[in-house]
């Protein structure tokens, strides 16, 4: 059952009992991400992240560490270029103690000067990680590429030069901007005591308080960019993605550009990758997939592939999309993709961690709830004229973009740029 409560500071609670499950995950959402910061604070909200669990005023981190391992659970955070999320996930039993966790860790983390000089080396050694994978690296490019100079163009874990320069100050004020209530989602789904829940979380996130000195600057929708943007790299694959433009994450064909992304590459069945591994044996990762945020999105094909069949790969690419905007789908391939989103849908909703997801994404993107009975009428309600208008409207050429990692020559970057000329 779905129930919506405002606090009295703002904060809004979602919930969704589920009394047939033995777990519950309590998860806070921050409408804040690497978008929202300045230049000059790049990285600052992944940082953010990081340092909530490096100890509060009650807790060292290895209090942290070893309680949640105490109950069994799992907790953890993630940060995105719209929010951050922390989150935890116990047995129901536990929720009392995973929630006073939870909240000890948000509302009273030390942000140590000593922690936060340590913490710069890790996020520098994650950045460098992320360059050592040619996959990550090209998908950060490519969002670079497509964004241009907009916020959303920067990578979530931020610039070296930014995380050097970060200062016990500087986070503090940015969570005194960013961090407001009426921006804090409480998501709780799994088996829990309605009335109990919410005395909890007015008694604790309620009296969460901000002094509205600071306000952050409204979001502004990127204009999308085409190109091309090639980096060499001594490697054994070369690395693509091809990017089209998308919808907004609450956009109302999104469920017609979900079946075209799933019918494009988005499952073993679909067409690159039919194509391009089963066929050919040219990649054993082909795929694409949908990026949507809350005013904007994207569709990125990504391949991996030995340099001398880059140009055929491409071509393959090229073929599918040209196909996808001239014959659409048969009613056959919609019908089966509509089946499979369904199932997947359905899978991906039984745990009370994805329940969580679910319920926040809801709230912060519509500020409402979607049911599952809702979801799947959406599905079955895409039409193969639906499905073929949004192909001919986003695969357009003169908003593609070509990114590429790998080891590519000098010629082979010329002819790259004129590929989908």
């Amino acid at each position: 059952m779905y129930r919506k409560l405002i606090l009295e500071n703002g904060i809004r609670l979602v919930t969704e009992r589920i009394p047939t499950l033995k777990s519950v995950t309590i998860g806070i959402w921050v409408n804040a991400g690497s978008r929202d910061e300045h230049s000059a604070q790049a990285g600052y909200s992944h940082f953010i992240e990081h340092m909530f669990f490096k100890g509060t005023t009650a807790r060292s981190a290895t209090d942290i560490s070893r309680e949640i391992d105490a109950l069994g659970g799992e907790m953890n955070a993630f940060t995105t270029r719209e929010t951050t999320t922390y989150y935890v996930k116990v047995l129901d039993q536990h929720l009392p103690k995973a929630l006073d966790l939870l909240a000890d860790l948000f509302l009273r983390s030390r942000l140590g000067k000593k922690e936060i000089e340590k913490e710069k080396q890790v996020i520098l050694e994650e950045i460098r990680m992320v360059q050592d994978d040619p996959e990550d690296l090209v998908q950060e490019l490519h969002t670079k590429l497509v964004m241009g100079r907009h916020p959303l163009s920067r990578p979530v874990l931020g610039r070296e030069s930014a995380i050097m320069g970060i200062s016990r100050g500087a986070l503090l004020e940015y969570i005194e901007t960013h961090y407001r209530p009426e921006e804090i989602v409480l998501a709780v789904a799994g088996n829990f005591d309605q009335l109990q829940l919410e005395k909890t979380m007015a008694r604790t996130f309620g009296r969460y308080r901000h002094s509205n000195r600071s306000v952050s600057q409204p979001r502004r929708p990127p204009e999308l960019c085409g190109g091309v943007t090639m980096k060499q790299k001594p490697l054994e694959q070369v690395h693509l993605c091809v990017g089209f433009k998308g919808v907004a994450a609450g956009h109302k064909d999104r469920y017609a550009v979900y079946a075209l992304n799933s019918v494009l590459g988005g499952s073993v069945s679909s067409r690159l990758f039919q194509e391009i591994r089963e066929k050919r044996g040219l990649s054993y990762s082909v795929y694409s997939f949908l990026s949507g945020y809350s005013d904007s999105g994207t569709i990125t094909v990504y391949a991996g592939t030995r340099a001398r069949e880059v140009g055929q790969v491409l071509d393959l690419i090229h073929r599918e999309i040209r196909k996808l905007v001239r014959a659409g789908i048969d009613r056959a391939e919609l019908s089966r993709t509509k089946d499979q989103m369904k199932g997947s849908l359905m899978l991906s909703l039984e745990s009370s961690h994805s329940r969580m997801n679910k319920l926040a994404k809801d709230e912060m993107i519509a500020g409402t709830h979607t049911t599952l009975e809702d979801m799947v009428a959406e599905i079955d309600g895409v039409s193969q004229q639906q499905v073929s208008q949004i192909a001919k409207r986003l695969f357009t050429s003169n908003s593609i973009a070509l990114t590429g990692v790998g080891p590519l020559s000098s010629r082979q970057v010329k002819e790259l740029s004129q590929t989908f000329s």
